[in-house]
């Protein structure tokens, strides 16, 4: 039957109006994300949509602290996938902020590899679907310095590198290098040893340039800074633009974090929520993501799709005698305000 031409609008109307209005609709059609920044190549979050039918909306952070201020000032604020390291998780989920991970709704999930599950932060994965990993280590720009001139944390303390380094804007991260030049463990709670970590850190201070989490790689591409911290995904693909980067583990121990896929407690697009996580996990997207931003991806089925070259790439993916030196972070508990306090302070000149 052929419609007449009002007819057809009249019905086109009510379509838009119930697209728009009702509640159901909406819920199947959209979903909220907040990630970090540099961690999802828009044509990923293009073709989930273009598959689903799921509207896609994007945010970004910088820090764990950023995320885990937002939800806990605002738990309405209505995210269904969020992103936090292997500490956050950790302490997210003992403060109930977090779903558990029904698995029966992810085919996907074998496609992981077993040796980035089940860790302490959540045993069993009850709570957190691995995402991405990395290492946190030294770049040096060796146009300026001598290739292997620097092996570790404590090198950089020398007067030589005045106002020279990039320290990623990261309480933790910061604070685990002071603490393993130290000979302490990076997650140690001791308030006595937090201070110590702290007051090294005030010595290192007129050798810090710069405090960054999101620029790093374009401020080492451009020599802006020609050592310092920097995260090993980013470095790769500065290394791609300015082969004047060597990429070190230092020889004291790094932090190696994970980040997870979590559902936020109070997410309101659940079932959206396991598409995209289900999706993510498929072995084609994994490599898709992992070879766009540089970062190791925690699929084990994308790993083997991906050329020789990147998968024995030693900034991307370490060998076991270097992975043997690092550490995962956990939760600091109580003494995670103590951490914040001094980096505040240490950010201040205090």
């Amino acid at each position: 039957m052929i419609v007449k031409k009002p007819l057809k609008n009249f019905i086109l109307a009510i379509g838009w109006v119930i697209s728009c209005c009702s509640p159901l609709y909406a819920a199947e059609q959209v979903i909220n994300i907040f990630n970090w920044s540099g961690y999802m190549p828009d044509d990923v979050l293009m073709q989930f949509q273009a598959e689903t039918g799921i509207k896609v909306n994007y945010s970004t952070y910088d820090n764990n602290e950023t995320l885990y201020a937002k939800l806990k000032a605002s738990p309405q604020v209505g995210y269904d996938i969020i992103v936090p390291s292997t500490y956050f998780i950790d302490r997210m989920r003992h403060q109930n902020m977090l779903q558990p991970i029904d698995k029966s709704k992810l085919s996907n999930f074998k496609n992981l590899n077993p040796e980035l599950l089940n860790k302490s932060f959540d045993p069993e994965n009850r709570y957190s679907v691995p995402f991405l990993w990395s290492a946190t280590a030294i770049t040096l720009n060796t146009k300026y310095w001598p290739k292997g001139s620097v092996k570790g944390w404590n090198d950089f303390w020398q007067s030589q590198y005045k106002d020279q380094l990039l320290l990623v804007d990261d309480t933790r991260e910061v604070f685990s290098m002071a603490l393993i030049s130290l000979g302490y463990s990076p997650n140690d709670t001791d308030p006595n040893h937090i201070k110590q970590a702290f007051e090294k850190l005030k010595q290192l201070m007129p050798n810090i340039k710069v405090f960054n989490a999101e620029g790093e790689k374009s401020i080492y591409i451009d020599e802006d800074v020609t050592l310092g911290m920097g995260w090993s995904g980013d470095i790769y693909l500065a290394q791609q633009e300015n082969p004047a980067l060597e990429y070190i583990f230092p020889k004291e121990g790094f932090i190696i974090a994970l980040d997870s896929m979590a559902i936020p407690f109070n997410a309101k697009h659940v079932e959206n929520a396991y598409k995209f996580i289900n999706f993510i996990l498929r072995a084609d997207i994994a490599k898709k993501i992992s070879m766009q931003t540089g970062y190791a991806t925690a699929n084990l089925a994308g790993v083997k799709l991906m050329p020789k070259e990147i998968r024995e790439n030693p900034i991307i993916y370490p060998d076991e005698s270097i992975l043997a030196r690092g550490h995962f972070q956990s939760d600091a508990g109580a003494s995670s305000t103590i951490y914040e306090k001094y980096f505040q302070l240490l950010k201040i000149g205090g």
